[in-house]
């Protein structure tokens, strides 16, 4: 028995919002860790000269940009959060790669903005050491927001390689 592609689609949207609630879920549980188990400013060496777990927190944007601009970031978020979801039900539809990378952006937006709605700050925790350059600290959330855009960028590229191909042969 065949199954409809109507059935597909509907089992790849809900695929790609158990995605986006994964995300969200973890992230939400390695922030509580954090806040429960750890003091502010405290650091575990995971792996020496590399990997730190580091209770920090963030009331800006990415690299602590735009500091206390909450407004800003509710607003900016929402409208961040329902454009995920219109491209998740529009064009996810066209590609699993498109769609994981919107689902993983969308966990993640989720996650960090109910961070600022409930703690007017943003977790963070996963400091990293790159060679010597001491990178930003983030998150699980951060972490997904940058796979899914990466995702997203491989996918562009992807199209773009199948639309010369397309009007070349």
């Amino acid at each position: 028995m065949a199954i409809s592609s109507g059935r597909v689609w509907g089992i790849m949207l809900v695929l790609y919002y158990v995605v986006a609630m994964f995300v969200f879920a973890l992230d939400q549980i390695t922030k509580w860790l954090i806040v429960k188990n750890m003091e502010l400013g405290e650091s575990i060496e995971v792996i020496q000269d590399f990997l730190y777990i580091t209770s920090h927190r963030n009331r800006g944007a990415a690299w602590g940009i735009l500091q206390g601009q909450m407004w800003f970031f509710y607003l900016i978020t929402t409208a961040v959060i329902i454009a995920l979801i219109y491209y998740i039900q529009k064009m996810g539809r066209q590609s699993k790669l498109l769609g994981i990378s919107l689902a993983l952006m969308l966990g993640g937006a989720i996650g960090n903005f109910i961070d600022r709605i409930v703690r007017k700050e943003v977790v963070d925790f996963i400091n990293t050491y790159i060679f010597t350059y001491n990178f930003p600290i983030f998150n699980v959330a951060d972490s997904a927001l940058c796979i899914g855009v990466g995702l997203m960028i491989i996918y562009m590229l992807l199209e773009e390689k199948l639309a010369k191909e397309k009007n070349n042969g």
